[in-house]
């Protein structure tokens, strides 16, 4: 394989937040004369994103740098440093990059690339941490293929500071991804969950014993030796897997309805249920894209009944709510308590056609105001309008109100954060509470 042009650019990664362009050069200046230093930066925020770009005046002058200061301390972060490449391929095409794992806790980015610099020139080597540290792998990205085989050869499989580590080629996620479908459909390992404590490590074997061999079976407990209600079982082959799944999966085993399922890795299981998810929530917003009407500024009388005889000329409504609240302001302004309306009608069209035939009619000598918009594009604060003029209202007085107000009023209590409720306030709460 070619071998990659030496630039004369830096990239220092792994900087603290403090870090700026002028230290970074009294830092590294005495090594090499420095062309420019630029920390990159948010956009927005203009903090720093914690990696800067050096440029030398010759090639030679970084290579110094890079030999002599790389995982020098600045700021108590220690800096990583890599030749910087113009040419992302190289990176995106994964070409001499490979990914180590099961790493002692206390291995740091500078030990690794101690060990493995025997075989070859490093790109770029990185211990994964985060706040608390190692996270037990790392990458190491050699300039050439043959450097990368020989690492992988020699330790992969060895111990280092005492653990046997795994030192394969990397792979993009999209890659393993793919990998773990195919291993899905060829699963061996069930999980069964929902037993409670009536099972042990010997009936759980018993238990899947009629569905084929089983290589290993074994029930999770806590620190006193208590079932947690759940466990594995590792069968010889898929099949024996599968038909455990197919016949037991949703029974019930005294009172209990078990779960039986393919065992997952935790990642996997949250990619699972992120989807899930995110693929409920696309189909509400498109269920309800533009047919949910929010009203505002209705009279006391109406309720769900009158809302139904109005709107209803306009289309079959699905669902119609009237909370109605009181909420009052203390003589800082704050609020106390918050109100809204809201109907749902079933189609856009229908909705639209509403919204344009009855946004600021007369209902009862009050004027109506109505918008089609999601809940979390609604103000956080109070409707102001006609209807809602922020007033003083005394304490004994809101106190008395609330005996006033109808019967299934929903109430929100907003009190002051910096101190405990109002005598009012509490009196409100222990009014809403029942006491």
């Amino acid at each position: 394989m070619e071998m990659i042009s030496r630039s004369s650019s830096l990239y220092v990664g792994d900087l603290d937040a403090s870090v700026t362009e002028a230290m970074l050069h009294e830092k590294l200046s005495p090594t090499g004369p420095i062309l420019s230093v630029r920390v990159c930066r948010d956009k927005l925020t203009g903090c720093s994103l914690g990696y800067a770009y050096v440029n030398f005046q010759r090639p030679e002058h970084a290579e110094r740098v890079l030999d002599t200061m790389n995982f020098d301390v600045m700021n108590g972060k220690p800096m990583r440093m890599m030749w910087c490449q113009r040419d992302p391929s190289l990176r995106k095409s994964g070409v001499g990059n490979i990914f180590i794992k099961n790493l002692e806790k206390s291995m740091s980015s500078e030990a690794l690339l101690d060990i493995f610099s025997p075989f070859g020139t490093i790109l770029s080597c990185k211990v994964s941490c985060d706040e608390k540290g190692s996270k037990g792998f790392g990458f190491v990205h050699f300039e050439t293929l043959e450097a990368a085989e020989k690492a992988i050869s020699r330790l992969d499989g060895m111990l280092i500071n005492e653990q046997k580590v795994f030192v394969g080629h990397f792979k993009s996620r999209r890659e393993r991804e793919a990998e773990v479908k195919e291993r899905a459909k060829e699963f061996t390992n069930v999980y069964i969950k929902n037993f409670g404590s009536e099972l042990d490590n010997n009936s759980l074997s018993e238990m899947f014993r009629e569905f084929g061999h089983i290589m290993s079976a074994h029930v999770m407990t806590d620190e006193s030796g208590t079932s947690r209600g759940f466990g594995f079982v590792d069968f010889e082959r898929h099949s024996y897997a599968l038909k455990a799944v197919q016949q037991l999966n949703g029974t019930e085993f005294k009172g209990k309805r078990l779960y039986v399922g393919r065992a997952q890795k935790r990642r996997e299981r949250q990619a699972g249920l992120k989807r899930m998810f995110e693929k409920m929530k696309r189909e509400r917003l498109a269920l309800y894209q533009g047919v949910n009407l929010y009203l505002k500024n209705l009279s006391d009388c109406v309720d769900c009944e009158v809302l139904h005889k109005e709107f209803s000329p306009y289309g079959t409504i699905t669902s119609c709510k009237v909370d109605v609240g009181l909420y009052f302001y203390k003589s800082d302004r704050s609020v106390l308590s918050a109100e809204f309306e809201e109907c749902s009608v079933w189609c856009a069209e229908e909705a639209t056609k509403a919204v344009s035939e009855m946004n600021g009619l007369h209902h009862r000598e009050q004027a109506l105001i109505r918008g089609s918009r999601p809940a979390e594009e609604r103000e956080t604060g109070p409707p102001h309008g006609p209807r809602h003029e922020q007033k003083d209202v005394p304490e004994t007085e809101s106190a008395a109100l609330l005996h006033r107000l109808p019967s299934k009023l929903n109430i929100w209590i907003l009190h002051d954060s910096t101190g405990p409720p109002s005598p009012a306030q509490a009196h409100i709460i222990r009014l809403i509470d029942g006491g």
